[in-house]
């Protein structure tokens, strides 16, 4: 995926909490909406990412940027993370789905792999430990569920809790491989 960069100079906010650190890339003299966006961003990826340190020990730099013309928030496994100019996608949800993707979720051949095989050794038994015996992990289009918080309608601070130790046990189970 290639990212354009805009030419104006950039100022950078970092915040480090637990093992994932994140970069907000900000203009050096920001617009209206910039200044807004960052905002938004800011508290998002603040939540998101103490959230992880609290239940994950995933490591990870990611640098965030602020893409009016993403339609929504994408990520990819090098660590870039997009917010696009729609507001209601400026969220912890939003942030913790797309860090999820940083970490390797839809983004590794291991990913595809895992998902082909339904071989979780680590995530399958800790779905079944909240949705019992017949649980599965889903997968299609780069993404999983239950507990993947695809949609705002899926978040509650229950499953915020469990998408981050899902993740956290589908890098135990090899996601992060080749």
């Amino acid at each position: 995926m290639r990212f354009s960069i805009l030419t104006t100079a950039l100022t950078c906010a970092s915040v480090a909490s637990g093992a994932i650190t994140w970069s907000l890339e900000k203009a050096s003299n920001p617009t209206a909406d910039q200044a807004e966006a960052y905002t938004k961003i800011e508290a998002a990826m603040k939540l998101a990412v103490a959230r992880y340190a609290k239940w994950s020990n995933a490591s990870k730099t990611v640098h965030v940027y602020y893409s009016p013309g993403v339609p929504t928030a994408e990520a990819n496994f090098n660590g870039d993370l997009r917010f696009g100019s729609d507001r209601s996608y400026m969220t912890q949800r939003t942030a913790m789905h797309e860090i999820a993707h940083t970490l390797g979720v839809g983004q590794t051949a291991a990913f595809d792999r895992l998902c082909a095989s339904g071989n979780w050794p680590k995530a399958l038994p800790l779905l079944r430990s909240w949705d019992g015996a017949s649980a599965k992990i889903n997968c299609g289009g780069g993404h999983f569920w239950p507990y993947g918080l695809n949609y705002e309608s899926e978040w509650s601070e229950t499953n915020g809790d469990r998408h981050v130790q899902l993740v956290d046990a589908m890098i135990a189970d090899g996601l992060q491989g080749n």
